[in-house]
């Protein structure tokens, strides 16, 4: 369920598809490192996307609108996030040298007006900090889920846990797939991540595929700091709204 995929030639790397690369996360995500100049189009004709700018400076362009993103590193600043529906395309222009985004996809009828998701509006939680000691410190940010795109068939955030703290927890699981990509603010940062009874090292440029039941728990080594994107894919009539605590660890929220 721990994969650490690579770039092609081309740039792209394959988190999960549909049809091929861990189909049971129901959800295509994969990342790209862009040249400058470069263009790339993105859309479906059967379902949604959204594009997520992590590193790098690009031109977003949907539907006669243009918008520029720049970000130092996912740790510094803030997303720019891009969702748009079926049958809507995105040109996005790299302007500079390893720009990177991040594309999630699945399939939707829904038809809904495109989306330019900003910091301004992003919701930012900070998380157990009067806990545990702070042991369990980090930022939650949410770019879009069922309470503001009920629309959408998808959730993506972001989390930075800090250095030698735990995220995801309490553990906890919910029946939706979910799937975790992984940066440290250092190359040779690392952490640990545990899916039901498995424990996985996770470092730079590994991505988690957590299926739907299973808690999740993780953690980052002291002296690195841990980010992942995260992105839930809504089961029909079963939209992700809430976390399921396993009942052994609820104790814990009574602290």
């Amino acid at each position: 369920m721990l994969e650490k995929p690579q770039f092609n030639t081309q740039g792209e790397k394959i988190v999960c598809t549909q049809d091929t690369v861990h189909p049971e996360m129901l959800q295509d995500i994969r990342v790209y490192r862009m040249k400058k100049g470069q263009e790339l189009t993105f859309g479906r004709e059967d379902g949604e996307t959204a594009i997520l700018l992590t590193e790098g400076t690009v031109t977003f362009a949907w539907n006669g609108n243009t918008a520029i993103g720049s970000r130092k590193n996912v740790f510094d600043q803030p997303p720019y996030c891009l969702h748009i529906c079926k049958g809507m395309t995105a040109k996005i222009t790299a302007e500079e040298d390893d720009s990177e985004i991040l594309v999630q996809s699945t399939d939707n009828d829904r038809e809904f007006e495109a989306h330019f998701y900003t910091a301004e509006e992003c919701k930012i939680e900070l998380m157990g900090a009067e806990q545990w000691e702070g042991t369990a410190k980090r930022e939650v940010l949410t770019i879009f889920d069922y309470q503001n795109a009920p629309y959408s068939n998808m959730v993506i955030g972001e989390v930075i846990t800090k250095a030698g703290r735990w995220s995801s927890y309490v553990p906890h699981s919910h029946p939706q797939p979910e799937v975790y990509y992984y940066k440290f603010d250092h190359p040779q940062g690392f952490g640990a991540a545990f899916t039901g009874d498995q424990a996985f090292k996770i470092t730079d440029g590994t991505a988690l595929c957590i299926p739907g039941g299973l808690t999740h728990p993780q953690a980052a080594a002291p002296g690195y700091n841990m980010y992942y994107c995260w992105m839930i894919r809504h089961l029909d009539g079963n939209p992700w709204t809430s976390r399921d605590v396993d009942p052994v660890h609820a104790w814990l929220l009574e602290e």
